[in-house]
């Protein structure tokens, strides 16, 4: 009996990514990738390109039934009213739109900002990008009939369309616009007004968890909503995402409305909600380490695992690029407790790692602030190779850590979400394969660390 194929996409900054999978098993049959161009800001079709290569690389689609997107979050693809693109589109990662964010939360107060849309925002959030659109290029801003993000985009492509009244998005998606209310699941045009300075644009329609815009097509999702539906995630799991930043995000029947911003209030790709926190040091504080030490990635977590709980006191706060988990843009990292017993190798490494996982732990507290159940963690990324990581994770975190087998969750989410509209059922796949590291707290640790993150000092200028 032939097996019945989905496919799933996973649109990143860096790459496209393909993964052809059994409906039924989740089993992986083939996959393809194709890399993106550098920069912030890029030509959609760049985009649209790379998923060409990417499936021509995975095999095609003439045996696939259904196929789902998934992709960066955030963003803005600004549409003519024939559907041409009116300008590269701005990622999430640009950061000009940093004072229009400023300008807009200032406008209306943060707590109006957390209420209306679950988020107060930052420069990635796609409403901050039109503020900045309208002030610095009114003529494309005149000229935008429609605005869209990456997967939608994608998606309506695939659709073969060129109207705009067709695009279609999700709530992942949507809710990290900053003019969408994952509560209510309706846009609030009052904002997009007060952004773009005109509410007369057309927008994507937003779909269900498991709704298709037509054709062998879902929904599609924001890359940490696809991430953590590939991971199969339950209300009471928490994601953390260890790469170039940290991101700490959980399934979860709460919503969240946080004036401090540190809670982004974004919806999950099952009809729940997604509240995440980020943090702009994670892997690399690794890389540092094992720079400053001279050994690889393995050594590192070698000399990390030899040296006692706690590092002796030797404490590293990892500011290493500012920090915005707590808000310290322009802080350093330290290194306290050097003493002639904690100047050695396996004393820094430790402490490194329980620096990483402390920064963490911090973005998990607030979770927990905000009465989001928490109750399994759910490690995942680069870092999360690190076997020193791994084994010392539960005891900061002070809960179970489960590291699931490295691979394309994003993409997985996808064609986990396809084959839910092929079938009416969300597919229950069994996970390749899952360690579940445990370990006693260590308070001292999370102790140590507080007392000395407040002495963090700011970037020389």
């Amino acid at each position: 009996m032939t097996a019945t194929l989905v496919a799933g996409v996973d649109s990143s900054t860096q790459s496209c990514t393909v993964v052809v999978r059994d409906a039924a098993s989740g089993a992986l049959v083939r996959r393809g990738v194709a890399p993106h161009p550098a920069g912030t800001s890029v030509d959609p079709d760049a985009w649209w390109s790379a998923l060409q290569d990417a499936l021509t690389a995975a095999g095609g689609l003439d045996d696939v039934s259904a196929i789902s997107i998934g992709a960066q979050q955030h963003g803005m693809v600004c549409l003519d009213a024939s559907g041409s693109v009116v300008r590269p589109a701005l990622l999430w990662n640009d950061t000009r739109s940093a004072a229009a964010a400023d300008e807009l939360v200032a406008e209306l107060g943060a707590q109006t900002w957390a209420d209306a849309v679950g988020s107060v925002p930052v420069a990635s959030f796609t409403v901050t990008k039109l503020r900045w659109l309208a002030s610095h290029e009114p003529d494309n801003a005149a000229a935008t009939a429609a605005v869209a993000l990456p997967h939608d985009w994608l998606t309506w492509r695939l659709r073969g369309t060129d109207d705009i009244t067709d695009l279609t998005t999700d709530r992942s998606d949507a809710s990290g616009t900053g003019y969408f209310s994952p509560t209510t699941g309706e846009y609030r045009l009052d904002l997009l007004e007060r952004a773009l300075g005109r509410r007369d644009v057309a927008l994507p329609r937003v779909l269900g968890p498991a709704e298709s815009p037509g054709g062998m097509l879902g929904p599609g999702a924001g890359d940490n909503a696809a991430a953590a539906l590939g991971l199969g995630a339950r209300p009471g799991d928490v994601v953390v995402s260890l790469g170039t930043s940290g991101v700490v995000s959980a399934i979860s029947p709460v919503a969240t409305a946080d004036p401090t911003g540190i809670i982004a209030g974004f919806a999950s790709a099952t009809g729940e909600h997604l509240p995440l926190v980020c943090t702009l040091n994670a892997a690399r504080v690794l890389d540092a380490a094992a720079t400053l030490l001279r050994v690889d990635h393995d050594e590192l977590s070698r000399l990390a695992l030899r040296c006692p709980t706690g590092a002796g006191g030797l404490v590293l706060v990892p500011y290493l690029e500012g920090e915005r988990t707590p808000n310290r843009p322009d802080a350093t990292g330290s290194l306290h407790g050097l003493t002639l017993t904690t100047a050695a190798p396996e004393y820094l490494a430790r402490a490194a790692v329980e620096g990483l996982l402390c920064g963490l732990a911090d973005a998990l507290d607030a979770l927990v602030a905000a009465e989001v159940p928490v109750e399994r963690i759910l490690l995942v990324g680069g870092a999360a190779r690190s076997e020193a990581v791994a084994r010392i994770a539960p005891a900061v975190f002070g809960r179970p850590v489960v590291v699931p087998t490295p691979g394309d969750h994003v993409a997985d989410g996808a064609a986990r979400q396809a084959a839910w509209v092929l079938t009416g059922d969300l597919p229950e796949w069994e996970a390749a394969g899952t360690v579940v590291h445990e370990a006693d707290p260590t308070p001292a640790v999370r102790e140590r660390y507080a007392a000395v993150r407040d002495m963090t000092a700011p970037r020389l200028t």
